[in-house]
């Protein structure tokens, strides 16, 4: 007997229903000049070795390079039958691909031949995210799994040197990783991790050890125990230092509907907050715009110096799901679970165009205005013209 998968064939509420409907109107929509892919997109990185491409992970299993301008998609990554949630591009010259992956391994490739290489094994859960660096002279993987581990592995021989846990063994879901580029060393990587508690915390980590690091000057007597940055209700998706070489400051993404900028220079307190309305999953920073996407589908662009809202970019039909800047951050690349990769400006002559092409749009829409009709019958018109022409006699 067959089964439909179609969500029409089976009860919804009038909510779902109409999300449904809006979402089916919503996707022929070429705004950002979409590319579509033919799976959900969980996670995008920029592609290192050309200004003009990123990387993305994908729900059907692959990692797939695309080129923003020549719009080509035929460089896939393939091997894993779960979907596929992270990727990173690290290893010996920066020639390998590593994926996290829903089976609970890490996988790699050979970036430019594309053949599979090493597995890593030892999560018990999904692997949520993956980044590269070095340590002490050795290429090393860092990967954060939903089994709420933190593992470090030698990329060259595939062996894991160390897994983190949380002192007190409150850390939920790792989310996201991101390296500190102040504080790491030759020697040591200081790092941070995300999760699914709202907690921020940090860590070192040599060839020969690791420790968590406590941050404890701004915090109150009852959150001094767990030497976390807690700046945030709920969980945070998504941590990226970003700034000039001499200061970097922490920029977060919440499911409390809010992107922060925590100051270093304040021992990780707020500086910035941009409002997205929803859980928001990614943010990327220049030095003029903040740029936030979630689940409400928007891409918002944030002017810093005011601290107001620039221009909202619409075009998704689904969740976004990552952010990266390309061409000198001149332009942002959105992904989504809507399957497409779009790309939007981050200059004002672009802003402007969009706005200007609104206006003309709603002018378009606007109903032409109907001549005002006469209270008087055809008959009484007649009379009233007789009677002024009779005046003017």
């Amino acid at each position: 007997m067959s089964r439909s998968t179609d969500p029409g064939h089976f009860f919804q509420t009038d909510s779902s229903e109409a999300t449904r409907a809006r979402r089916a109107a919503k996707s022929g929509n070429k705004n950002g000049s979409p590319i579509a892919l033919q799976s959900k997109i969980l996670n995008v990185i920029p592609n290192p070795f050309s200004a003009s491409s990123v990387y993305v992970a994908e729900s059907a299993g692959c990692v797939r390079r695309v080129d923003i301008e020549s719009r080509d998609t035929k460089t896939v990554y393939r091997g894993p039958t779960a979907p596929v949630t992270s990727v990173a591009i690290g290893g010996a010259g920066r020639n390998s691909v590593f994926a996290g992956c829903w089976d609970k391994d890490i996988w790699s490739w050979d970036r430019d031949s594309r053949a599979l290489s090493k597995k890593f094994k030892g999560h018990m859960d999904f692997v949520k995210v993956v980044i590269c660096s070095k340590i002490g002279g050795k290429d090393c993987l860092i990967s954060g799994g939903a089994d709420a581990k933190i593992m470090v592995w030698d990329t060259a021989t595939g062996e894991r040197l160390h897994t983190l846990r949380d002192k007190l063994d409150a850390m939920m879901a790792v989310q996201d990783l991101a390296i500190d580029p102040e504080e790491s060393t030759e020697s040591e990587a200081v790092f941070v991790s995300s999760s699914s508690d709202p907690h921020i915390r940090r860590w070192r980590v040599s060839l020969e050890s690791w420790s968590q690091l406590v941050d404890t000057g701004k915090q109150t007597e009852s959150d001094k125990s767990t030497g976390t940055i807690l700046e945030h209700e709920t969980s945070v998706y998504k941590v990226i230092f970003a700034g000039d070489d001499e200061s970097s400051d922490l920029w977060t993404a919440s499911a409390d509907g809010r992107a922060k900028c925590l100051s270093r220079f304040k021992q990780w307190s707020t500086e910035e907050t941009y409002e997205q309305g929803d859980y928001v999953r990614a943010v990327i920073v220049t030095s003029d715009w903040a740029v936030t996407a979630g689940r409400n589908e928007d891409v918002k662009v944030w002017d810093r110096a005011k601290g107001k809202l620039r221009l909202i970019y619409d075009g998704h039909f689904e969740e976004i799901t990552g952010l990266v800047l390309l061409e000198g951050d001149k332009k942002v690349v959105s992904v989504s679970i809507d399957g497409t990769v779009r790309t939007w400006g981050l200059t004002e002559l672009d802003f402007e165009k969009v706005e200007k092409d609104r206006e003309e749009k709603t002018k378009d829409l606007e109903p032409e205005k109907a001549p005002k009709k006469s209270l008087l019958t055809e008959e009484e018109e007649a009379e009233l013209a007789e009677l002024l022409d009779s005046d003017e006699e």
